[in-house]
């Protein structure tokens, strides 16, 4: 049963501070457990990571940029190209040129004629172009092989293995669109779904068949939200958070200082599945002929026999996987003692789009991609794929910005934030690369709060209808450690002159009277700070977006439907937006240029080893990640994930660690 999670997460120090409200397995709330770690060197101006010295000027800026003609604000989605795929043939003298290029390709990308492309979609799904060393799979990769097999002539279908996915609803929707346009091709495209939940059964149902074998996992039972709250734990333990939240639907702290769901987070999370849950059943229904009602019965019924599925027809077959290889033979025309011809998703993703006839333009659109947690310089515990790193990020900004060749630029966005000051510097530089040329943003599962921030600074904000984006809120706080110092026996005096100097460093104490009321202005101010620039960003009066502000998160349609999304739709549909506003024709091709393309390092040779040696999981990559951190306010969604209710006992590793942490004590 797929999981709607709220989840806590820890970093390392006693002191936390978030902008943030829901996220993925990658966003954690950044609070800590360590007892006697060095305070944070943290005064309150970090707090005003959204402001600068020269605020009255970025805001002059952001109304000149309002009147600007290619500002998106105000545009309707309907108004926009809708970069759908049409497939035209290669034929002619075309085709006799792609049939010299296979002769003269390479040898790891020749394929035999006749081969069907087998990709095997489970586990994480990373937005970011892996190198060939990288474990785990790519969505940019996988939506290349959809392409180029839809024109490769060496191909006659694809046959994919559908499993336990572990990403958000906004890649699933990107896959499914690319796995529609395929069929446009008129080639064969079939699911093999052994284990099969809402998000599997979503994506296989965009294939033309659906075979499972006998003993198959089935449940299709519906769809949760559930919460955690730390609190009891904490008070058990004698420490006290002391949380400041500004924005009523501001959920970070909750999980903290609460034990119990509030009733605006309640409403808020509700909102979120029922979305996904409806687009789940409008989605399925007519990609199974059925009504919403029939499919809803279904599902309440609780079947998990894959016998019953196949007679209610929402799968094809009960068959095991050599019996569909052999189907395919007999189907492809191969003799029942020769192997089936096939080309897994690695080896296909080495063959280059030139090879099939797909050429680019002469007209270039940059893309850069930015995925993970934010942060502003590298960490010594950092590989070159992991997270956002600002001063990278900003590099590859200039780059773009500097040169002549490109007509435009995408970012794309798969982020819950992080570093409040990170986000601001990267908006600054986005801002001035849309100052030279156009700049959309594309959103995947997740751009909210810090990932936000960043798509506030595009000429236009595309997200997936199920994209988790938003987020305008902050919450801040620091444990007060007393009872639990006094239990281990520790002690801790401390020696300072100014009124303030204890605000943060005194963890063994609460607040005084002072203290507090300074705390909460500046949160109060920093939460205004991002508000303002907010509503500035995207042409609104601070009235108007104070309505959508609070901390809440929407989803892509809901966040379009009130000003905060320019249109809904995938990369292609953000490629078309840039290629209108470069003034570049719908109908000519453009050359996309992935800024920046991994190459193995070292460190990420011996990771990949490791993860094959001793099965580590990407997870815990990201979470030794995140519980190193730079200094300053955090803007970051708290932990909103999605999972199957099976996998909920052991896919929360944070609370896994917190519970094994606190019983050694």
């Amino acid at each position: 049963m797929s999981n709607l999670l709220l989840q806590p997460t820890p970093p390392l120090t006693h002191s936390f501070t978030t902008f943030s409200s829901a996220s993925t397995l990658q966003s954690p709330l950044r609070f800590s457990l360590s007892l006697l770690s060095r305070p944070l060197p943290l005064s309150l101006s970090p707090l005003r990571a959204f402001d600068s010295s020269s605020d009255a000027k970025t805001q002059r800026e952001l109304k000149e940029d309002g009147d600007d003609e290619n500002r998106s604000v105000g545009i309707a989605d309907e108004d926009y190209p809708s970069g759908e795929f049409d497939f035209e043939p290669i034929t002619g003298w075309r085709s006799f040129l792609v049939k010299l290029k296979m002769l003269v390709a390479f040898p790891w990308e020749r394929v035999r004629k006749g081969s069907v492309l087998t990709m095997k979609l489970r586990g994480q799904i990373s937005d970011q172009v892996k190198s060939r060393f990288s474990p785990g799979l790519s969505l940019p990769q996988i939506c290349e092989n959809f392409l180029k097999a839809a024109y490769d002539p060496r191909i006659s279908g694809i046959y994919l293995h559908i499993e336990s996915l572990n990403c958000g609803w906004g890649k699933v929707e990107e896959i499914r669109r690319h796995i529609l346009n395929f069929k446009k091709s008129g080639k064969f495209v079939l699911a093999y779904i052994p284990l099969c939940q809402e998000k599997e059964y979503y994506l296989a149902c965009a294939c033309e068949e659906i075979y499972a074998p006998p003993g198959a996992y089935f449940s299709l039972f519906g769809l949760t939200v559930q919460a955690s709250f730390l609190r009891g734990i904490l008070d058990n333990i004698g420490i006290e958070p002391q949380v400041e939240r500004i924005g009523k639907y501001k959920s970070a702290g909750d999980q903290l200082a609460r034990r119990t769901i509030s009733e605006e987070n309640c409403e808020m999370l509700t909102a979120l599945l029922d979305n996904i849950y409806t687009n789940w059943l409008d989605k399925i229904s007519s990609a199974k002929g059925k009504t919403k009602e029939d499919i809803e019965k279904f599902i309440n019924e609780g079947v998990y026999q894959v016998d019953k599925l196949k007679e209610e027809g929402l799968i094809s077959n009960i068959i095991y996987d050599d019996e569909i290889n052999a189907m395919l033979k007999e189907r492809l025309g191969v003799k029942s003692d020769k192997d089936l011809p096939m080309v897994d998703y690695r080896k296909y993703s080495r063959v280059r789009k030139w090879t099939v006839g797909i050429s680019g333009g002469n007209d270039h659109i940059a893309i850069i991609r930015a995925s993970g947690s934010i942060s502003r310089v590298e960490s010594q515990l950092s590989v070159s794929s992991s997270g956002i790193i600002a001063e990278k990020f900003i590099e590859k900004i200039r780059t773009v910005r500097e040169s002549k060749k490109f007509k435009a630029a995408i970012i794309r966005i798969d982020s819950p934030g992080g570093d409040a000051l990170a986000s601001d510097l990267m908006w600054r530089e986005i801002r001035l690369l849309a100052a030279s040329k156009p700049v959309v943003a594309s959103m995947s599962d997740v751009a909210a709060s810090g990932g936000y921030y960043m798509a506030m600074g595009a000429d236009a904000i595309v997200a997936e209808s199920l994209t988790l984006t938003g987020s305008i809120g902050v919450v801040t706080g620091k444990f007060n450690l007393g009872k639990l110092y006094e239990k281990i026996g520790f002690s801790k005096e401390i020696i300072s002159r100014g009124r303030y100097a204890e605000l943060l460093a005194a963890e063994q104490r609460p607040f005084r009277p002072d203290e507090a009321e300074l705390f909460a202005k500046s949160a109060q101010h920093a939460y205004k700070q991002f508000r303002d620039k907010a509503a500035l960003s995207r042409s609104m009066t601070v009235e108007k977006m104070e309505e959508v502000a609070q901390g809440r998160v929407w989803t892509g349609n809901d966040a379009a439907s009130r000003g905060l999304v320019d249109a809904i739709g995938g990369l292609s549909r953000a490629i078309a937006i840039a290629k209108m506003k470069a003034n570049i024709p719908q109908v000519k091709q453009v050359t996309l240029v992935e800024i920046s393309r991994p190459s193995p390092s070292l460190p990420e040779l011996l990771l990949g080893i490791g993860s094959s040696l001793v099965g580590a999981d990407r997870t815990v990559k990201e979470l030794l990640q995140c519980l190193t951190f730079s200094d300053g306010v955090q803007a970051r969604m708290d932990g909103i994930m999605f999972q199957a209710l099976e996998d909920y006992p052991f896919g929360n590793p944070i609370l896994s660690i917190i519970k094994d942490y606190l019983s050694s004590l």
